[in-house]
């Protein structure tokens, strides 16, 4: 009798297990693209090149993001997208981590 409630318990906690690991992912991945933009704004703020910008933001991302940066005027935006794990490939569009930051450029004098 407790075999048969056990093969009907199982499936649904290893579904829950499975769901809480891949939250746990996706929030680890927004925590790092946020923290990669971050460094990336950062970097473009002091007027670091792009290929600068992107190398500093991809170090610090998930594997296979894409940085990219744009700039107007004196404002710079610096995007970091992570792919869907896995998991999240099942359901399209629907999860992926990603983060913008935008700065302000640093005046010239500022810079030494």
């Amino acid at each position: 009798m407790v075999t048969a409630e056990f093969a009907v318990v199982l499936p649904a906690v290893v579904l829950v297990l499975a769901l809480s690991l891949g939250a746990l992912g996706l929030a680890l991945d927004q925590i790092r693209c946020v923290d990669a933009a971050r460094a990336g704004a950062r970097a473009a703020s002091r007027g670091d090149s792009y290929a600068a910008v992107t190398q500093v933001a991809r170090r610090v991302a998930p594997s296979q993001s894409l940085v990219s940066m744009t700039t107007s005027g004196d404002l710079v935006r610096v995007s970091v997208v992570s792919p869907p794990r896995v998991a999240a490939r099942l359901v399209p569009g629907w999860l992926h981590a990603g983060s913008t930051v935008s700065a302000v450029r640093e005046p010239a004098d500022w810079q030494q």
